[in-house]
């Protein structure tokens, strides 16, 4: 704040630099950040089923396979060599024990059934495999 002396009296003027200087770094950080929070994101084709039930409103621990290989676990990128380790900790620190599966139609069923294998071995209650209704 600088203070100028009138003879009239004070007057107090804010400095507008600093403010703006922290807003402008702000901003480039997310501009930054951005590209790799959408890249997050896995495109998965689900194939289709006329039986397909609606998840209810529990908290779900998601794992997506993509059709090039990829994998996440709630949105986070895992390789499949650390699946279970990934899964153990999940399931340690909440109290999400429903695993649903997104499998992309070209993804193996090897995998799949592998990916269920592992989430049942620590202790899952529920296990889904997620569809697009016909």
């Amino acid at each position: 704040m600088r203070v100028h002396t009138v003879k009239s009296g004070i007057i107090a003027e804010i400095n507008m630099i600093p403010l703006i200087d922290v807003s402008l770094i702000l901003l480039i950080i997310f501009m930054v950040i951005t590209p790799f929070l959408v890249q997050s994101q896995l495109q998965v084709n689900l194939p289709k089923a006329s039986t397909g039930v609606k998840g209810g409103s529990e908290e779900v621990l998601k794992v997506q396979l993509a059709a090039d290989g990829q994998m996440t676990v709630d949105g986070r990128p895992v390789r499949f060599s650390r699946l279970e380790k990934e899964l153990l900790l999940r399931f340690s620190k909440s109290y999400k024990k429903t695993v649903l599966v997104e499998a992309d139609k070209s993804v193996p069923v090897e995998r799949v059934v592998t990916v269920l294998d592992i989430a049942k071995k620590l202790g899952a209650g529920k296990i889904g495999i997620a569809v697009k209704p016909e």
